[in-house]
């Protein structure tokens, strides 16, 4: 692929066709590609992140290895570990290839790099998880009238 064909892969991905392409093409420029063979596991829960990937091809499983849960299978376009890409946390779930798979791995460091470059980019970026809080306020607000009139006088 060329670096054209990864920024206009990485415009179909919800989170970051938000930043513009100027932003895009550093990404783009920075990204590693790697394959995943079928049965590998791409990450664990619980180990340190401080990169996402972006499914390229194929699909991926993700387990949480809590007790009646599915698993997730994501597909290409996803991209997985978002929240690593800010600040420094755990792998929530454990993510394993169902076939042969390429994934772009973007590091934390280059990410911020690129935001600290493009502040409009990282403007859009804090709009988008406002928007995220404010909709996880009023989804928590829901849940907690609901337990409320559940728990109420009987």
């Amino acid at each position: 692929m060329t670096i054209e064909d990864d920024i206009a892969f990485l415009e179909r991905v919800p989170m970051l066709h938000r930043l513009g392409t100027g932003a895009l093409r550093i990404l783009a420029i920075g990204a590693e590609s790697y394959a995943v063979l079928s049965g590998q596991v791409l990450f664990a829960a619980g180990e340190a992140a401080d990169c996402a990937f972006v499914v390229q091809q194929g699909s991926f499983t993700l387990d949480t290895h809590r007790a009646g849960t599915e698993e997730t299978v994501v597909w290409p376009g996803t991209l997985l570990g978002e929240a690593a890409l800010l600040a420094e946390t755990q792998r929530p779930a454990t993510v394993t290839a169902r076939e042969d798979s390429t994934v772009l791995r973007i590091s934390r460091a280059m990410f911020l790099k690129m935001l600290e470059s493009y502040p409009d980019a990282a403007q859009r970026l804090r709009e988008l998880i406002a928007a995220r809080a404010e909709q996880w306020a009023s989804e928590m607000e829901k849940v907690r009238a609901a337990l409320a009139r559940n728990t109420g006088p009987q």
